[in-house]
């Protein structure tokens, strides 16, 4: 929010405008100096981390090696993932983050924009370069009279919840604990609340975006263009500091895990069917894992209801399957999210994804099997676990939001299988990545041999391995949004960081 300031404090507006004209004469030089420096040949991401440091205000940070900040600037959920970068930067104000852009695009340094470090894929949020950690953009502010929460980049969705619980509203989020807000909101946004809301990019206002060139701009739905590309397009058109998001009404809410051994999955899969075939509550929400670990499969199902306690019949078949140790209770989003806890990664992790339209017992049994085949095949290869996770979702999901960037065809909604695999030996990785894709593969083809018209379906870009292609993800928006990048980005700047890149 903008401050005024009174007409009789000449010395502070002048202190002001000084501040800002020394800071605009200094970035200027910098520039010049690196554009030199780079078109001589003898640029190092080492001179682009100092002219950060001499251009950046007070607000922000350098870090190198050896700091608990760059330590923790360069840390992710999954370890894999993580990249030593020559130097760490908070930035701290958004005008920081547009000098930042244009010494790392005026100097062609590699860099990586970190939110909540959540990603599986090596170099997507991670770098070698400069690591640009965006934990100083944590504000969480709820607008009352437009009924809009404006939060932060670098925040996780468990401080978002926190932040928002005692004013009795929330917004559509994340479902684990430890998720960033903003690649999964840049990726789409899969949430508990997408029965009834749809997809977190479906619940945007605006977003607070600084272009690769470093101009500071607000998109809003009367922006066409952008606004397409940011809803799911991750971060090819610039760094997003700030998303304005719908606000809903949010009192206790009733959730919790059922727990199913290997001996009762068969009839979990025939409830869980049922449930699917008669599920019409869109405050209802459920996702069930197929967990390898120690030689065999178990299954869990994660349980959500909008209110304090269900109606009876809606969670019915689940509550009953024998065998199962049911865990559930009247609680807050917060609770639920902490107490479903933070999904472990090892030093290695990947995550990928195969669609189906419908878990028809065919489809969640060749989930199992899969499971348990390559759990067996993959342990003498130093695999912990493997985690597929079923997410599922009403047909009208997709109808709560217009076009963007994904999901690219709202006519069907598409509903992933997430898989995630765990390992300790790195030299192991391309065995896992092969192993992965094989498994999806086969996963897509029982649900086409149940009828399902998945062939040429897309998969989530949240879940995606890093170098599918882009027509896996997006589909025929591809050539817009090639479009689109080409003309925010004609020097493809965001291209010096990974990630799908149009």
């Amino acid at each position: 929010m903008y401050k005024s300031f009174p007409l009789f404090d000449c010395k502070q507006c002048i202190d002001m405008a000084a501040l800002k004209l020394t800071s605009a004469i200094l970035l200027s030089s910098v520039l010049h100096l690196m554009h030199a420096q780079s078109s001589g040949g003898n640029n190092t991401v080492l001179t682009a981390c100092q002219s950060i440091a001499s251009a950046v205000s007070p607000a922000s940070g350098v870090f190198y090696p050896g700091s608990s900040s760059y330590t923790a600037d360069i840390s992710h959920w999954a370890n894999s993932s993580s990249q030593n970068s020559v130097c760490s930067v908070e930035p701290g104000t958004v005008q920081d983050v547009s000098a930042i852009l244009q010494i790392l695009g005026t100097s062609r340094t590699p860099f990586g924009v970190k939110g909540g470090g959540h990603s599986a894929n090596t170099g997507f949020s991670s770098t070698t370069g400069v690591e640009i950690s965006m934990t100083r953009f944590s504000e969480v502010v709820y607008d009352e009279s437009d009924q809009t929460v404006d939060i932060g980049s670098g925040l996780i969705w468990d401080d978002v919840y926190a932040a928002l619980e005692p004013q009795g509203v929330i917004v559509v989020g994340g479902r684990m604990s430890g998720v960033g807000v903003a690649g999964f909101t840049l990726g789409g946004g899969l949430s508990y609340k997408s029965n009834q809301f749809g997809l977190a990019v479906d619940n945007i206002q605006s977003y607070e975006l600084v272009l690769p060139n470093g101009t500071m701009t607000t998109v809003t739905s009367a922006d066409d263009d952008l606004w397409f590309g940011l809803r799911g397009g991750l971060n090819n058109f610039g760094i997003v500091t700030k998303f304005t998001m719908n606000a809903f009404p949010q009192g206790e809410i009733w959730g919790g895990a059922i727990t199913i051994p290997s001996s009762r999955i068969d009839g979990a899969i025939d409830a869980f069917v049922a449930y699917q075939a008669n599920m019409s509550d869109p405050k209802a929400s459920l996702l069930a894992e197929f967990v390898y670990s120690s030689g065999e499969v178990t299954m869990s199902m994660g349980l959500f209801y909008d209110a304090p306690t269900p109606p009876s019949g809606v969670f019915d078949v689940l509550l009953a399957i024998p065998g199962a140790n049911v865990s559930v209770s009247t609680t807050t989003t917060t609770a639920l999210l902490q107490n479903g806890g933070v999904i472990p990664a090892e030093s290695n992790t990947l995550l990928h994804a195969a669609p189906v339209t419908t878990f028809s017992k065919a489809v969640l049994n060749a989930v199992r099997n899969e499971t348990q085949f390559w759990g067996d095949e993959l342990t003498s290869d130093s695999l912990t676990s493997i985690i597929n996770v079923v997410d599922v979702f009403l047909p009208s999901m997709y109808s709560h939001g217009s076009a963007s960037a994904y999901p690219p065809d709202r006519s069907t909604v598409i509903e992933p299988v997430n898989l995630l695999f765990m390992w300790t030996d790195p030299a192991a990785t391309d065995r896992m990545h092969d192993a992965m894709v094989q498994s999806a593969d086969k996963m897509r083809a029982a649900a086409v041999a149940d009828g399902q018209d998945v062939a040429n379906a897309v998969i989530y870009s949240n879940y995606a391995l890093g170098d599918v292609p882009l027509e896996a993800v997006y589909g025929g928006n591809v050539e817009r949004l090639r479009g689109i990048k080409g003309r925010y980005d004609p020097d493809n700047v965001m291209g010096l960081a990974g990630g799908f890149r149009f």
